[in-house]
């Protein structure tokens, strides 16, 4: 399993490289931001419809989480470091195998958790273990506080 997440996260960088050559820096972390932003905006519906039981509606804002933590591992590269009023710590490029590794595992759980809230009873503990632990493990390791 390893070997292939591997393989997958190679050919993700190889792919990028591409997304580099047409994009600015300025361009890729301003697209970062965006996504970031609207996964935090799309969290807080999540938790809103989770809490009205409109456990349906709350499914595809998921995947679009899921998504778009997929896309943002095409959006961190060196030449985006610095600049652009980015929060992004260097951290990330010290460290950039555990920063993909933790965006993928945060696409996963988002597809998780849109499996487990038909299941269970605790909606709350189950979004805060597969949604909002992922966001503080990133924002306590990669993110500059704000």
């Amino acid at each position: 399993m390893f070997k292939i997440k591997t393989l997958v996260v190679a050919t993700l960088i190889l792919i990028s490289q591409q997304l580099y050559a047409t994009q600015s820096a300025e361009e890729i972390i301003k697209g970062r931001k965006a996504m970031f932003s609207e996964n935090y905006q799309n969290a807080k519906k999540i938790s809103i419809l989770l809490k009205s039981k409109k456990i349906e509606e709350a499914k595809p804002l998921m995947k679009k989480i899921s998504d778009n933590y997929k896309k943002l591992l095409d959006y961190f590269p060196e030449n985006t470091k610095e600049g652009f009023k980015t929060e992004a710590l260097p951290s990330i490029w010290e460290n950039k195998d555990e920063f993909n590794t933790l965006m993928q595992k945060a696409s996963d759980d988002m597809l998780k958790l849109a499996k487990a809230i038909d299941n269970t009873e605790d909606l709350r503990a189950v979004q805060k273990e597969l949604m909002w632990s992922n966001c503080s493990a990133c924002h306590s390791r990669f993110r500059a506080p704000h």
